[in-house]
């Protein structure tokens, strides 16, 4: 039996086809088409490579793709995940074309992540290509809604059971085995409504969100100094979202303050609020006049994964053999969809290619570390699906 062998004209054709597509997440950016089109496009490929092919899609317009390669039977199952959905192209002068210079191709979504997908495409292929028994089902998701609400593998992690899986988030092909979490807050002060000049009716909503702001600034820089994680260092807060008011010459009566907190592995959504709530505590022990309260919006857990793993294990033997030394294992500051993988109780591991310019004006992905990745897949899937 041969060894699977990337398609490297098929992995780049597939790229620029899928950077072609508009497939900008609505939920950013109000219009925009959703990955409607580019879901079409993937199933057709999937269908030409004979795996079966089902569409999820709970909310309207915001498809995900489940190609599934059946095994003989036996085997421990794996899923190759990616996103369809990209970010806006504001300040982009030709977005959707794919440009190549310098073994780079530059396009919206080339790095974060529709590279990724051609590469779990183009491993699925060479699979196929070179008829490898697999024993447990390999299945490919391509999913929506990353960029925001992660609405796509929420719904793939209900419907389709797996043993492990491998997000393919872009790591410079390194092996992410950590990452932080969010928790996304609401603290809204309450004051009284009056005219300007009536000081002694009115009570400023704004004036005692800054009251609270002062408290909050204090334990930001709390956080920072806390023991760190080994691999995604400390947990952190911003607040990068205030109003409040409503004119110059009136006491305003209400003031929000949206807050994101940055999690560590072991923290949860409760702890956060727990830690927020004793904050408008201390600020109305202090001034009977002070009233708020806090709430949640949405929260996303940290992410980590054994690096004695099997599924680590594989992934890292299939680099190492594949580039001639081992991958390092890293963290990542920012939040993937792997958590939610790992909450529903699947062995998850997260590499991607080399690349830049995420969410950016001038994004661009290495189609050399494309093609090691598809290489990487096969062989990670080959050896775990066996």
């Amino acid at each position: 039996m041969p060894a699977p062998t990337i398609d490297r004209e098929y992995l780049v054709g597939t790229l620029a086809d899928l950077i072609r597509i508009n497939s900008i997440n609505p939920s950013l950016v109000p219009g925009a088409p959703g990955e409607a089109a580019i879901a079409t496009s993937v199933a057709d490929r999937l269908r030409r490579l004979g795996l079966d092919v089902v569409i999820l899609e709970s909310h309207p317009g915001r498809p995900s793709v489940i190609g599934t390669l059946r095994g003989a039977g036996g085997g421990r199952s794996l899923m190759l995940n990616a996103h369809l959905d990209t970010v806006g192209v504001d300040g982009m002068p030709d977005p959707l074309t794919p440009i190549v210079r310098d073994g780079k191709m530059h396009g919206r979504g080339a790095y974060d992540m529709k590279g990724s997908l051609a590469a779990c495409l183009a491993a699925v292929k060479a699979l196929v290509d070179a008829n490898v028994a697999l024993r447990g089902e390999l299945v490919l998701a391509a999913v929506a809604d990353e960029e925001y609400a992660s609405l796509g593998t929420t719904e793939v992690a209900r419907h389709v059971p797996v043993h492990a899986a491998i997000v393919t988030e872009p790591t410079e092909l390194d092996l992410c085995i950590a990452h932080k979490g969010f928790v996304w807050l609401e603290v809204e002060t309450l004051g009284r409504a009056a005219h300007g000049s009536r000081f002694f009716e009115g009570i400023d909503a704004n004036m005692r969100m800054g009251r609270f702001l002062a408290r909050l600034d204090h334990f930001e820089q709390e956080l920072r100094v806390r023991p760190p994680h080994p691999l995604v260092g400390p947990p952190s807060l911003h607040a990068p979202m205030l109003r409040g008011g409503t004119e110059l010459s009136t006491y305003a009566a209400r003031c929000v303050l949206g807050i994101e907190r940055r999690t560590i592995p072991g923290e949860t959504e409760a702890g956060v609020l727990a830690e927020i709530a004793a904050l408008v505590e201390q600020a109305g022990a202090a001034d009977p006049s002070f009233q708020a309260g806090v709430r949640s919006l949405l929260a996303r857990n940290a992410f980590e994964v054994s690096q004695e793993a099997a599924i680590v294990r594989i992934v890292g033997e299939a680099t190492a053999r594949h580039r001639g030394q081992a991958p390092s294992l890293i963290g990542k500051s920012g939040w993937m969809d792997s958590a939610i993988l790992a909450d529903a109780g699947v062995e998850t591991v997260i590499i991607g290619p080399v690349g830049g310019g995420a969410h950016t004006t001038e994004e661009w992905v290495d189609l050399g570390s494309l093609a090691d990745l598809a290489a990487i897949l096969a062989k990670a899937a080959a050896a775990y699906c066996a």
